[in-house]
């Protein structure tokens, strides 16, 4: 097969540094002008997926089978079509970046082989005007991660439609209003204006929490406050638990299904906000219409958490040159079967053996080389994960544990009859000891106005922690958080913060009123339904937390075991005095131990 290759050496960018960049296909492809695309995924008898795509390119109409790229992290990435319509047969590009000292080696080259006449006849012409503009992005990348240009890639942003500008303008004075934005809109809008498609088709405020380095929080908060605005809209992903793509992708929650299909791995999947449904953004066709499908659907950059992807022949044998770092990783087929679970100490990592059933883990060869083996009787590709899956996802249960989502779209439910499940979420409980003498001894609207101040504090200490207010109940909270050291953080600091509190209203009215929080924390898998037309909790996880709360004196935090024996939790104890106790509680049927956490004498 004919092929032409380009080679770079980079002194100052190593491979780990360039990969990021060069192995972002769907960019590169953007980048270079090549138009979005969709695949049809057809399910075949063996459990595969045929992946046919379709396209127009410098006005020839083509007809492809995508192969599965295959790539090895910070090494090589390739990919190859196979057409049946077009001037060629096959078409792909091979990357590779090796270490050359503190710097790098990169080749690209195109292989072809022809299917027409015109194809004999252009191939050359064409692989070189290809490779020129892949030679003309290569370089472009490189000056950007020196910090020679403010963008990877030259491109034309697209014209705003009319009346962006003044829309922008509104929506940037409206999601300020919010008290969310923190000063932020603007540059969002910026973003929204100059940047390239793969950068706004999903936004993850996390990423660009990263890219701005500002908190996550306050790139959380912008985004939601960019919806509310009109700047942005909404997009609930139920992503695949195998592959992890979005395979569903819905305006509102209550559209939410409870599963799908991913036609990619050919699998029935279910929803758990904890783990695979994702809130993205994506901006306002008002402000920037964004293009649909994807510039490359399978490359590196859509699957960062697969370290590894090859694809075997059936029968074939081979050996990968890698070192995996320490970690836990999962080693699995793109077609549906068994998996392996592997927890890597570094050194040698175990060989991989596929079959019809799925992927088995063989005994480990040497250090830096894993054997790949396909036995199962077709053509399959082969991976290794990380079980990290996407970092930048912020998923259901997080957003809707953050007091701006409570705040800004308290209409958000699931439908009615309908619940999610949560693996995990800590739950706090506040009340007030004493409250009707303390209504007897001050007055009615004395007392009135303190216990509504004393939920203003609650709220912004619960807020400052990542956690949202779920309800009041007379003079008590209820708190979510997605972390439990978050939510124990938020319990030391509500009992600070009403200490100053009670201190401060008696200096200013001449009146001790008394104010005393008690206060539980327990964590655990919930449901999430709907109440009361708002999101909110039900299970063991919050009973046992109200009842905890119940075991409080005021002044003292109590703390189940599940919280309170966190690693993250006991840094945050390690100085404070407490005593471990145990109780029987209405409702459970074993005696409950828990941590008292007690004030500190003065």
């Amino acid at each position: 097969m004919p092929r032409r290759d380009w080679v770079w050496h980079f002194q100052d960018l190593s491979p780990q540094r360039l990969w990021p960049l060069i192995a972002d296909t769907n960019r590169f492809n953007e980048a270079l002008g090549l138009p979005a695309y969709a695949l049809e995924e057809i399910p075949q008898a063996n459990g595969t997926v045929l992946r046919r795509g379709t396209g127009k390119v410098a006005g020839m109409e083509l007809a492809w089978e995508e192969k599965p790229y295959e790539w090895v992290t910070n090494r090589q990435f390739r990919q190859t079509r196979v057409f049946s319509k077009g001037p060629f047969a096959r078409f792909g590009p091979v990357f590779e970046i090796d270490a050359e000292g503190a710097g790098s080696r990169v080749s690209y080259g195109l292989q072809w082989e022809p299917l027409t006449w015109l194809g004999r006849l252009t191939g050359r012409r064409l692989t070189e005007k290809a490779g020129a503009a892949v030679k003309q992005r290569v370089e472009e990348a490189a000056a950007f991660l020196r910090g020679e240009r403010p963008t990877a890639f030259d491109f034309p942003p697209p014209a705003p439609p009319s009346g962006a500008a003044e829309r922008a303008e509104a929506a940037i004075a409206l999601a300020e209003g919010t008290g969310y934005a923190h000063g932020l809109a603007r540059r969002l809008v910026e973003h929204i204006r100059g940047s390239m498609d793969v950068d706004l088709q999903n936004i993850r405020p996390k990423a660009l929490a990263r890219l701005w380095q500002v908190p996550d929080r306050h790139a959380i908060e912008l985004c939601l406050a960019g919806v509310k605005s009109g700047m942005l809209d909404m997009r609930w992903n139920l992503l695949c638990s195998n592959c992890r793509g979005a395979k569903v992708a819905v305006p509102s929650l209550d559209q939410l299904p409870r599963g799908a299909h991913c036609a990619s791995c050919n699998i029935d999947y279910g929803r758990d906000f904890a783990r695979n449904v994702e809130l993205g953004f994506a901006p306002a066709a008002s402000l920037r219409p964004v293009a649909t499908g994807g510039f490359c659907l399978s490359g590196p950059s859509v699957t960062p958490h697969v370290v590894v992807q090859q694809l075997l022949a059936p029968g074939e044998r081979r050996a990968v040159s890698i070192d995996i770092a320490p970690g836990r990783y999962r080693v699995r087929t793109l077609h549906p079967g068994n998996s392996v679970e592997i927890e890597h100490e570094g050194g040698a990592f175990p060989g991989l053996r596929a079959t019809a059933a799925g992927v088995e883990a063989l005994p480990a060869g040497v250090a830096g080389s894993i054997d790949f083996v396909n036995d199962a009787g077709f053509e399959l590709a082969m991976l290794i994960e990380t079980r990290e899956w996407v970092r930048d996802a912020l998923t259901a249960h997080e957003v809707t544990t953050l007091q701006v989502f409570r705040d800004l779209f308290a209409g958000a439910t699931l439908r009615p009859g309908d619940e999610a499940g949560v693996g995990q979420v800590a739950i706090l409980f506040t009340d007030l000891r004493g409250s009707t003498a303390m209504y007897e001894s001050i007055g009615d609207a004395q007392a009135f106005n303190l216990v509504r101040e004393h939920f203003a504090v609650l709220g912004r200490v619960v807020r400052d922690h990542n956690g949202a207010v779920v309800k009041t109940i007379g003079d008590a909270v209820m708190a979510a958080f997605t972390d439990p050291a978050e939510a124990a953080a938020a319990a030391l600091a509500i009992r600070e913060a009403i200490m100053a509190f009670d201190s401060r209203f008696a200096r200013e009215h001449g009146v001790e009123s008394g104010l005393v929080v008690k206060l539980g924390v327990h964590a655990g898998p919930c449901i999430v339904v709907t109440l009361n037309d708002r999101l909110d909790y039900f299970g063991g996880t919050v009973n046992m937390a109200a009842r905890l709360q119940g075991q409080s004196a005021g002044g003292d935090i109590v703390l189940s075991r599940a919280v309170a024996d966190d690693p993250a939790v006991r840094p945050l104890l390690a100085n404070l005095p407490s005593r471990e106790e145990t109780v029987a509680l209405k409702g459970f049927a074993e005696p409950v131990p828990f941590l008292r956490v007690l004030q500190a004498s003065p």
